[in-house]
């Protein structure tokens, strides 16, 4: 037969008091908040579900920060091509109209001024910023004015690289695009060759920029168109020590000359002795461009040769403005394609961190129904607890006698 002392009945009922309050306060606390997992002692397993599936939501919630921060410089960025193909074209409508035979010199100074002042423009949107103060075509050297002109010349001092943004945990997409990439690749020409007059041709013969009729016999060779009389021509090409006749022909104002795989055709009056020359594209910057074709347009054109020479020299930057208005078009659509990749990425990390913050809820908030009926039995339990202790404080022998 146990023996059970009046201290050890005070002592369990007690404990068993504080148990019932401790399991209250438990419940009251998660009704509070929300919660019912408040501590890992709660639900380990779940805890480590739910830190899991929070750092899961954490990088989602970041990667969705990137792809507004992407957005942003991309959206600025397209913004700044599209001035610059504003600007282009109105550059080649000037051009234009300076080149019209009805133009005198003192007219096309005033075109010549505008174009400098196009050409400014140019500049400073090539080295524009963004919300953050941060040179949009820089590349990794976003605190670096990309272009200055130094000694006359524009030169670039970014970086040549691009900036990436983490937009998923296994996709990354520039921000940007470095200055050298937009403003200083672009195809000299027709963008396969270049055409030109020599310095002292006397005659008024002009070379159109020319274009490819036959890709594959095209070798990158220069060749020189020479006149041996007014009345003939022929291509040599550039092998050393002795060139190569390739064609020969009797000359007719702007008739096709072909050979090699290209076609040019020149117009006017060429002199014997005159020479054109014909050699592979390279690339140019289009600030080297702009400048050039300013120097071009402040040039007199008094005679017959040098009109010619002015002509091929305007036809020649004519070009050249398409071809930079077609590297900015190509620029354009690359942002296009980022910015669409973009939401793309964005909608994916949306429905992910719903898909987390689901999962979490799940695991670590509440169900109120069940807490509810949890907290009126343990608060009547409470009460039983409380009424079995003042119970057994008052038992005595003396209540007996």
């Amino acid at each position: 037969m146990t023996r059970i002392s009046t201290a050890g009945q005070h002592y369990r009922s007690l404990n068993a008091l504080l148990n019932a309050q401790s399991q209250l306060a438990k419940t009251q606390q998660q009704i509070a908040t929300g919660r019912r997992v408040q501590t890992p002692a709660d639900d380990p397993i779940g805890a480590t579900r739910i830190q899991d599936l929070a750092r899961q939501l954490s990088a989602s919630n970041q990667y969705l920060a990137n792809n507004d921060i992407a957005r942003s410089r991309l959206a600025l960025e397209e913004q700044a091509l599209a001035d610059v193909s504003t600007s282009i074209t109105r550059i080649r409508e000037l051009l234009v109209q300076a080149g019209t035979d009805t133009v005198d010199y003192e007219s096309r100074q005033m075109v010549r001024l505008e174009i400098e002042g196009r050409a400014q423009e140019l500049l400073d949107i090539a080295n524009r910023k963004d919300a953050q103060g941060e040179y949009l075509f820089a590349g990794l050297a976003t605190l670096t004015q990309p272009f200055a002109r130094v000694a006359g010349v524009v030169t670039y001092f970014g970086d040549q690289s691009q900036r990436m943004q983490q937009v998923g945990e296994t996709q990354r997409i520039a921000d940007g695009d470095s200055g050298a990439e937009v403003f200083g690749r672009i195809d000299e020409g027709n963008g396969m060759f270049v055409t030109g007059a020599a310095a002292g041709n006397t005659g008024s013969g002009s070379v159109s920029v020319g274009h490819l009729v036959d890709r594959a016999a095209w070798t990158g060779q220069t060749y020189t168109v020479q006149f041996t009389s007014t009345t003939d021509w022929q291509v040599v090409d550039s092998t050393v020590p002795t060139p190569n006749v390739v064609a020969t022909g009797t000359y007719r104002s702007g008739d096709a000359i072909v050979f090699g795989g290209a076609s040019i055709a020149i117009s006017g009056s060429p002199a014997a002795g005159d020479s054109f020359t014909v050699r592979a594209s390279g690339s140019t910057d289009l600030f080297s461009a702009l400048d050039k074709l300013v120097s071009t347009l402040g040039d007199r054109a008094d005679t017959a040769a040098t009109k010619a020479q002015w002509r091929t020299a305007v036809d020649g930057s004519l070009e050249q403005l398409d071809q930079a208005f077609d590297r900015i078009l190509e620029m354009r659509s690359s942002v296009g394609v980022r910015l669409n990749m973009l939401d793309v990425a964005q909608a994916a990390q949306e429905d992910a961190a719903l898909n987390f913050e689901t999962l979490i809820s799940d695991v670590r908030d509440l169900d109120y129904s069940e807490a509810v009926t949890r907290l009126n039995v343990q608060y009547t339990g409470l009460q039983a607890a409380q009424k079995a202790i003042a119970n057994v404080g008052q038992l005595s022998l003396f209540d007996y006698l």
